[in-house]
């Protein structure tokens, strides 16, 4: 594959992106769908992700066919079916229900800095997934996960913290994801083999 570019995105064959912004070093998997959302930099997602109305951090890994901000219907009403918010798909001279779609864009999902959703995960609209955290493939995730915690099932639950207490307040404080490329570049033999508690020994 080519190397990543700090002005553009690697968008593979088959992407659809809509009113979606990418920070630098992004690259995007295969038949992945993208709508108002934006990605930090450096962040990437595997195939067939379907991402909507999220803010991802930076340093995300989003693994195949996991689904951010799922858009849900109207379910106080008399009718599920988007017929009547997409009415003018199906009737002449009808319009969309705008307000219905304003209230799907403002109901964010927010995915934190140096974060692995695996494959096939689902997180729904209006969770905010903690910085470092780990959500487990097939994980469907209905309420927030602190920073560091590893969370798995249906309905996603904590199954462990990454780190001691002390160890992920260090990690955030220290916000290495804030670093400029070269600094990156220069600390990489490190970031390659030392572990948390070393590295933070190191440069925290």
């Amino acid at each position: 594959m080519a190397r990543l570019k700090p002005d553009m995105p690697f968008l593979h064959p088959d992407c659809e992106v809509k009113d979606t912004q990418f920070g630098r070093y992004v690259e995007i998997g295969r038949g992945s769908r993208l709508n108002h959302s934006s990605i930090g930099d450096y962040s990437y997602c595997d195939r067939w992700c379907d991402i909507a109305n999220t803010q991802v951090g930076k340093f995300s890994n989003i693994a195949a066919s996991v689904r951010i901000g799922a858009t849900d219907h109207p379910m106080e009403k008399a009718r599920l079916h988007h017929f009547h918010y997409r009415a003018g798909d199906y009737f002449d001279g009808a319009e969309d229900d705008a307000a219905w779609f304003a209230l799907r864009r403002s109901r964010r999902t927010v995915i934190g800095h140096d974060t692995w959703l695996g494959h096939g995960a689902q997180v729904r609209p209006e969770v905010s997934i903690g910085h470092g955290a780990v959500v487990a493939g097939g994980a469907i995730v209905t309420r927030d996960v602190a920073p560091y915690m590893i969370v798995a099932g249906i309905p996603a639950k904590p199954l462990r913290p990454r780190f001691s207490e002390d160890v992920a307040a260090r990690m955030e404080e220290m916000a290495w994801w804030d670093w400029p490329h070269e600094r990156l570049e220069t600390s990489l033999q490190d970031f390659q083999t030392l572990a948390a508690e070393a590295f933070l020994e190191k440069y925290g």
